[in-house]
């Protein structure tokens, strides 16, 4: 009698293990946890400048920036950055989307900057290079579709997760 209880209990559980790891989860977008789960504060700029993959000129940028410059993603896809390319302004708000193969983050808000135009869509399209929860990085400018023959301008985006304020 043993025994048989024993052979009906064995796949009772087994199958009501299969029934709860069946079930449909939400949020089970990690990139978008890692994103929204705080502020992320810019903490270096890289220029790479190459033809095709021979690098011409390599540049390390903001290393003299007295403000903090943030980028924030909400979980309602919008997103903000205060202070771009080191200059005191107006926060930048926009929205933000990740790519169905997770690989690719665009955000379209526009942001003033030292250029001749006076203000660009820096992360209109850029390569999730490194992401987790201490670090991102992000590549934006002539990051696909090049040839070995073409002048490319990269610019590597590092971010550390900002610390939560203390009370």
């Amino acid at each position: 009698m043993r025994n048989k209880l024993l052979y009906l209990l064995i796949p009772a559980v087994l199958l009501t293990g299969l029934f709860i790891n069946s079930c449909k989860k939400d949020n089970q977008n990690s990139i978008g946890t890692l994103l929204t789960n705080g502020a992320w504060q810019l903490s270096s700029v890289r220029v790479t400048e190459s033809v095709g993959d021979t690098v011409k000129l390599d540049t390390i940028l903001n290393t003299n920036c007295d403000t903090i410059q943030l980028f924030t993603f909400k979980t309602d896809q919008t997103c903000t950055y205060s202070n771009f390319d080191c200059k005191h302004q107006p926060v930048a708000r926009g929205t933000w989307s990740v790519t169905a193969n997770r690989l690719f983050l665009s955000a379209n808000m526009v942001c003033q900057d030292t250029t001749a135009a006076g203000s660009s869509k820096p992360f209109t399209y850029c390569a999730i290079n490194t992401l987790g929860n201490y670090s991102m990085v992000l590549y934006t400018g002539d990051i696909v579709n090049y040839s070995t023959t073409s002048k490319r301008r990269v610019v590597r985006y590092g971010f550390v997760r900002q610390k939560a304020a203390t009370k």
